[in-house]
């Protein structure tokens, strides 16, 4: 989800094929609009199935779509970008290409740091067999184009990471006063177990693994919420607030079929790292953003007869 010109757009998959946008004018509302279908994969080929994690990115004034696609075989899945025709996100689309990603990739992402550089992020597999996902960083050339050799940014080190397959994935950049974090899900995404971990970082160095440091988990089940991850990140209408953006799932039982969606605000902590606490159980009351501010009317001054 990203908030754009008064609008919250929030980018998906449906049936592993489709890619809809829906819109809407508060976070909560994002699920009362049906959405448009902004691209249908061919009928066969390298991206007509199994299309994962589409992404909605605004980079210099056009929009783009990253998302994972294969051709039915799980080890053929590759990162792809669309990008609009014109100015509304949910406008038409073509088919920029795939991006080289040196193997297995999803859950791609973009980094844009203060220079103006842009960087991609996706979780990959080490090697051609599955069994283990890492981070993996690389210069972009443009929107559509990787620039240089993939970096390893991090593995599944610690047993948070690693519950039924080690796995890193879902990468996300939040920025705030200089720092950049990645955060991102971890272990086995069909168990209750899925959860959160951040990569930080307060260098330009970003190509270097050696400038970031793991913490984790910063987000997690309970006894009332299971299997959070996949976050996204957007600020409310007023832009006093900071919001994430998650599922979780409604059992303990191993799947993907119970995951739905839910939104939480998050603080800062005194050290600059966010503080998510933890997730919102189902039985809580909705908690609603803070509206934007609106000028009050300036009254009007009487005319005076000449």
């Amino acid at each position: 989800m990203i908030l754009h010109g008064g609008f919250y757009y929030y980018c998906e998959s449906r049936d592993q094929r489709f890619i809809y946008i829906r819109r809407s004018t508060t976070i909560s509302g994002i699920g009362q609009d049906v959405g448009v279908c902004v691209w249908t994969p061919p009928a066969r080929g390298a991206n007509s199935h199994n299309v994962w994690a589409p992404e909605l990115h605004l980079i210099n004034g056009k929009w783009y779509i990253y998302f994972a696609a294969d051709d039915g075989c799980n080890e053929n899945h590759r990162m792809w970008v669309l990008e609009c025709e014109d100015s509304d996100p949910r406008g038409k689309y073509r088919l920029r290409g795939q991006l080289e990603t040196s193997g297995w990739a999803i859950d791609g992402t973009v980094l844009t740091i203060a220079s103006g550089n842009r960087y991609f992020i996706w979780s990959g597999w080490p090697g051609r067999r599955n069994g283990c996902q890492n981070l993996y960083i690389a210069p972009m050339k443009d929107p559509a184009t990787i620039g240089g050799p993939r970096v390893l940014l991090t593995t599944p080190s610690q047993p948070w990471e690693r519950v039924a397959m080690p796995i890193c994935e879902g990468p996300q950049v939040l920025k705030r006063n200089g720092d950049i974090f990645i955060v991102y899900s971890a272990s086995a995404s069909w168990t209750a177990d899925y959860c959160l971990g951040l990569l930080h970082n307060n260098t330009r160095d970003v190509l270097n693994p050696a400038s970031w440091v793991k913490h984790g988990p910063v987000f997690q089940k309970t006894d009332q919420v299971w299997g959070v991850g996949h976050c996204s990140f957007v600020k409310s209408l007023s832009q006093a607030e900071d919001w994430i953006i998650y599922h979780s799932k409604s059992s303990r039982q191993p799947g993907w079929q119970d995951r739905d969606v839910h939104a939480k605000r998050f603080d800062w902590n005194s050290d600059g790292f966010p503080e998510f606490g933890a997730p919102v159980p189902r039985s809580a009351p909705a908690f609603v953003p803070v509206p934007p501010l609106v000028a009050p009317m300036r009254p009007r001054r009487p005319r005076v007869a000449a």
